[in-house]
């Protein structure tokens, strides 16, 4: 019954207008740099500041975020993919670009009406002269059923149909995009959570010792060990120090209303969990995709291709509107001036009529409308050669983030080594009497510069690594939630198929 169904479509589309749409040549790009990346640089000795490989053509999990091994971690961007609204209004706007396919496929069929009409009428005597006063006025009764069918001679409705399919791809593509981006919003709040915690603690372990520096310096102004001046100095370093602390208790409390938000929640409602770099593990292993592979896994570059179709079909319409047109009807029913006189012989009544239609003048309006829907493709394709080579560079970007961040952690811990070791060799020395105390204070602010400028080259790693697997695509088509877009075929059947 469903083949025979769709014979009338497929008997009548043979002649389809306009361009048949094919997916552009990936990029012949066989890497992201002139010179590839294999391994990026770092320090063993740091947490997590080991080096990471790159391993290209290889792929990405879909739960990506799981390789930093952290629970707290899965558990929020799994709850965040479930409650924020973003996500849902996506995928409303999905089922809205799939209903309008089913809607336009139905204009394959022939559109079936029936109606029931009941009137009291009254005729004109003039008109009607040979009709008896009292039959001037009556009843009349109808029962009609009526159908009116349009040949899909050019394939108007096929290219229709198939621009709505690619505006729904679109709308799969900006779901899972969506899905990608939240997720990597997630692990970005949560380290700089982490980063910001570790960056507190560093900042009170030094506003603590600047207050026992303090606390001895009083005592030796007591005895008249040391001047004024020189307590002053150290009064400075610890407002210096209690200064930097709002500002960083600050972003930690925006960064929480951050991951709350994004997890769907009022700032009342603030998520359980914390998030710490020791309680992190950076991936020692970067899955790096081929660019001929990445066309067909970043979401971005997939919606951009599903817009260039539906322009392509968008040509088809155009075309086709400016060909004849033929429409079918047929009409059946009874009629009577009482309702007895329904279905009974000789109230009975019928027609069949078909028109065919040519657009003779229209004032050029689709003449231009056809040059419009012809600029609008190459403007599709444009923006899609423009897409790919914005998502080439931000892979490209990222691998040389990764690559940066390797060096400036070990420079950092460098950094950090040295200025730990200055810091207790001016202590010492100052304990001793052989530097004054501006020397002691001015080894403690470079000591707590280089363990803020660590933590934030370990933070660093952790984000700029979340940000390559967001710009490798996020690994979406190995969901196994059936969420995943399958690939649409331009078939008949399949875009006729409801």
């Amino acid at each position: 019954m469903r083949k025979l169904a769709l014979l009338p479509a497929l008997l009548l589309t043979a002649c389809t207008m306009g361009p048949d749409f094919q997916p552009p040549a990936p990029p012949p790009a066989t890497s992201y740099a002139k010179e590839p990346l294999t391994q990026t640089s770092g320090d063993a000795a740091v947490k997590d500041g080991a080096p990471q490989a790159i391993a290209m053509d290889r792929d990405i999990p879909a739960e990506w975020w799981t390789l930093f091994r952290s629970p707290d971690l899965d558990a929020l961007v799994r709850a965040s993919l479930a409650g924020n609204p973003n996500i849902t209004a996506a995928q409303a706007s999905l089922k809205v670009a799939m209903e309008n396919v089913k809607a336009q496929i139905g204009a394959y069929y022939p559109q079936v009406a029936l109606g029931l009409d009941a009137s009291r009428q009254f005729n004109s005597g003039i008109l009607s002269p040979t009709l008896a006063s009292n039959t001037l006025l009556f009843n009349l009764y109808q029962v009609q059923a009526s159908a009116t069918w349009t040949p899909d001679i050019w394939g108007s409705n096929k290219r229709q149909v198939e621009s709505l399919q690619a505006e729904a791809d679109a709308q799969r593509y900006q779901l899972e995009s969506t899905y990608v981006a939240l997720s990597t919003n997630v692990v970005a709040a949560a380290v700089q959570e982490a980063a910001l915690r570790d960056q507190i603690a560093i900042t009170e372990q030094m506003l603590t010792a600047e207050k026992q520096i303090l606390a001895i310096e009083q005592h030796q102004k007591e005895l008249g060990q040391i001047a004024g001046g020189d307590l002053a100095v150290q009064e400075v370093a610890v407002a210096q120090a209690e200064q930097s602390l709002p500002p960083l208790q600050k972003q930690l409390a925006q960064t929480r209303d951050l991951l709350t938000a994004l997890a769907g929640r009022l700032p009342s409602d603030e998520v359980t969990e914390t998030f710490k770099l020791d309680a992190l593990t950076l991936p020692t292993e970067l899955p790096v995709s081929l660019p001929a592979k990445l066309v067909g896994q970043r979401p971005d570059i997939k919606m951009a291709e599903a817009n260039l179709h539906a322009a392509s079909a968008a040509v088809g319409v155009a075309i086709a509107n400016t060909l004849p047109n033929l429409t079918l009807s047929a009409s059946a029913g009874t009629v009577g001036i009482e309702p007895g006189q329904l279905f009974t012989p000789g109230a009975n009544f019928w027609s069949l009529g078909a028109g065919l239609t040519q657009p003779i003048f229209d004032g050029g309006q689709l003449l231009h409308k056809s040059r419009a829907a012809r600029e609008t493709l190459n403007q599709a394709g444009a923006q899609y050669q423009a897409t790919v080579i914005g998502a080439l560079q931000n892979v490209a970007d990222a691998l040389h983030a990764v690559q940066s961040d390797g060096d400036g952690l070990r420079t950092a811990a460098a950094a950090a080594a040295a200025a730990q070791k200055s810091f207790v060799i001016a202590r010492r020395q100052v304990d001793a009497g052989q530097v004054g105390r501006l020397t002691l204070l001015a080894a403690q602010q470079a000591y707590l510069q280089t363990q803020l400028a660590l933590s934030q080259a370990q933070a660093a790693r952790f984000t700029d690594t979340a940000a390559l697997f967001q710009a490798l695509g996020g690994g979406w088509w190995n969901r196994t939630d059936g969420a995943a877009p399958a690939e649409k075929s331009d078939s008949v059947l399949d875009l006729l198929t409801p």
